[in-house]
């Protein structure tokens, strides 16, 4: 009876409730949803494809013609159709395609070998079909790393540290049945990886690359520079090297370092553009969505101008320093900042060029996701100032952890809080004394022996003899040790961990011994050095192969046709260091002089025979595919109307719960 008598008055309290639930709902959806799975969702392909113990059985079912036309003509980059069987299960319509830059370059212009990266895409033929949820597999050939090991490595430092990062595993490939050779399978960064990582709610994503010319400006677009891989660059975006400071210093063993910061040059500009104008940096220069083209030309997902303008939004308070914490995920960042500078990845941020990585967006915070690291601990040859001898070998261990981020201004006001620095060690000196001091290092590379040593035996189309993978792993491992003790001794004060402090210091740990060339390099010209090659310094050119490494004079042979497009604003011959090399024939340039043009700066007199006027406007077509997705903003009503019906079911209970004790009452 009490019961009954009150009963309205509960039915009211429940009622009220319900509606302050549904108006919280909508208030705060973004973060209920966090709650409620917005952080991520837990993904099939995560076991079935990544669990690290079991390496990935893959067998591309392909008519062989096809095949064979793909590979003919690799760089297209065109899709064809095949099915893939992969563990056992067959998937049918599948789109793959070659892929890479320099990479596929370079094994496009090797007549003897074919081993090219592949995509492959589930959903590019049948609309939603994926592989246990994964939309794309990145399958990488380890290009110019006679380890086989030093990307997987990275990854799975990214993992053991938490970082938002593409899961990897080892895949075992073969072409109708026939063993084709040992890749390294990676997520792909699109759809399903910010499922997996960031829910349903996910936010915005884009790929800068400073290497894609389409809308740079001076009407220099975007060429295919065959086997001709562009000379190193200035910090911070530039291109002076007059400018530079003296590149090598003597040291009192006798040898020599080069010198991987070149500091304090103009950000935008001539040949600076290449390698961050127009937003691909991450610096910020003003509140024009046009100065940050290279961008939104790159995105991933379907952007539009506001969300052009948080991430502006989010820059200009980034390089002010004001509220990082709402415009930048900290914890994130700092530990992608560890691995990677750990890494030694020159051909990035961290070097002189402004890709591979990719920057994601959500309510208005930035974040930088890792991507391409075969080229990793002095790979990158005669660029960045590496040049794979025994020189470039003590350089590279002691890769400076402070100002580390020569490409970009992005991290400074980060890196220059003393909360965040002192973070940023701790996440450092985690890696040294729990990975490679602990069981993460050696548990990965036993289990990665024991899973891929007889396949790189027997691999009909590998890149290195087995002989060179295991010298090249002996030498892998010594790098990777005096790496972690120099790091120590950085975070310590025992080593000077900025480039400046360390010109000329006896601190230095002494790598003078190691060839790094042993472990795989990439050379100036696009393609990669074995263990029992030349160094770059004692490249012979040939006709159609690779460039020698060069550091100011223009290359003997240089052919500036490949640039392809008008000399940018700016240009600065002198940026060269010295006469234009005999034979440069400007008309390869195709058209008329840039206005502003000063021929005084290429720091002597016109060489005999120039003529001005053979310089034009030309320029080419093509640009990169780009998968767009533009569900983000129909996950978020989806989400937003879960949430209210939730809250709608609670308001409808007790309206129903109310109308049945009614009737109860009135039976009595």
């Amino acid at each position: 009876m009490i019961a009954n008598k009150h009963i309205t008055k509960i039915v009211a309290v429940i009622m009220a409730i319900a509606v302050c639930l549904c108006l919280c709902a909508m208030t705060f959806s973004d973060e209920l949803e966090n709650l409620v799975g917005g952080s991520g969702i837990s993904m099939e392909y995560e076991t079935k494809l990544f669990d690290t113990d079991k390496i990935i059985s893959i067998n591309i079912l392909m008519d062989d013609s096809e095949w064979e036309d793909m590979l003919s003509n690799a760089s297209a980059e065109q899709y064809y159709e095949c099915d893939v069987e992969i563990n056992g299960d067959i998937f049918y319509n599948v789109a793959i395609r070659p892929k890479g830059n320099t990479s596929l370059s370079s094994i496009a212009s090797d007549p003897d070998n074919d081993r090219y990266s592949f995509k492959l895409e589930f959903d590019q033929y049948v609309d939603g079909q994926t592989c246990y949820g994964l939309d794309k597999l990145i399958l990488n050939n380890n290009y110019a790393d006679a380890t086989n090991m030093k990307e997987a490595l990275i990854y799975d430092m990214f993992q053991y540290m938490g970082v938002d990062a593409s899961l990897y595993n080892y895949a075992e490939i073969s072409v109708n049945g026939d063993y084709w050779g040992v890749y390294l399978a990676l997520e792909a960064v699109e759809e399903s990886f910010m499922l997996r990582n960031y829910g349903t709610d996910y936010g915005e994503l884009y790929k800068p690359d400073s290497m894609n010319f389409g809308n740079m400006g001076g009407g220099f677009e975007k060429k295919d520079f065959g086997n001709m891989t562009p000379p190193t660059m200035g910090s911070k975006g530039s291109f002076d090297m007059s400018q530079a400071p003296e590149k090598v210093s003597q040291k009192s063993d006798g040898g020599s370092r080069q010198e991987t910061e070149i500091r304090h040059f103009s950000q935008r500009g001539g040949f600076g553009s290449m390698m961050g104008g127009n937003g691909a940096n991450l610096n910020y220069s003003d509140d024009d969505l046009d100065s940050y083209s290279t961008i939104w030309d790159c995105e991933v997902t379907d952007t539009t101008e506001s969300d052009h303008k948080r991430v502006v939004t989010a820059l200009r308070n980034i390089s002010e320093g004001t509220d990082l914490e709402n415009y930048m995920d900290i914890d994130n960042l700092l530990k992608y900042a560890a691995v990677h500078i750990f890494s030694v990845n020159t051909d990035s941020l961290s070097g002189t060029m402004a890709h591979n990585y990719y920057l994601y967006e959500s309510d208005g915070m930035l974040n930088i996701l890792p991507w391409d690291y075969n080229l990793a601990l002095g790979g990158m040859g005669g660029m960045g100032g590496f040049d794979g001898s025994s020189s470039g070998a003590t350089s590279t261990v002691n890769d400076a952890i402070d100002d580390a981020f020569s490409g970009t201004d992005f991290f400074d006001t980060l890196l220059g809080d003393e909360e965040y620095h002192e973070q940023y060690y701790e996440y450092m000196q985690q890696l040294v004394d729990e990975y490679l001091l602990g069981e993460g290092f050696t548990k990965f590379y036993n289990r990665t022996r024991q899973q891929i040593d007889e396949l790189v035996k027997n691999d009909p189309n590998a890149l290195y003899t087995y002989e060179e993978y295991e010298e090249a792993l002996e030498v892998l491992c010594e790098v990777i040790n005096l790496r972690g003790q120099s790091i120590d001794g950085q975070i310590n004060g025992t080593i000077p961990s900025t480039a400046t402090d360390q010109n000329n210091s006896e601190a230095l740990i002494d790598a003078s011994h190691i060839d790094l060339s042993v472990m795989g390099t990439m050379n100036m010209g696009g393609g990669f050095s074995r263990g029992d090659s030349k160094t770059n310094n004692d490249i012979e050119e040939t006709e159609g192969s690779e460039m020698p490494q060069f550091e100011s004079e223009m290359p003997e042979g240089f052919d500036p046709s490949q640039m392809g497009g008008e000399i940018p604003e700016g240009f600065a011959p002198s940026q060269f260091g010295g006469e234009m090399p005999e034979g440069f024939d400007p008309s390869q340039f195709g058209g008329e002089m840039p206005e502003g043009f000063d021929p005084s700066r290429f720091g002597g007199e016109m060489p005999e025979g120039f003529d001005a006027s053979q310089f034009g406007e030309f320029g080419s077509e093509g640009n990169m595919p780009f998968m767009n997705y533009g569900e983000n903003s129909t996950n978020n009503l989806s989400g937003n109307l879960i949430l209210f019906g939730v809250c709608f079911l609670v308001l409808i209970a007790g309206l129903v719960f109310a109308m049945l004790f009614k009737r109860k009452k009135y039976r009595r």
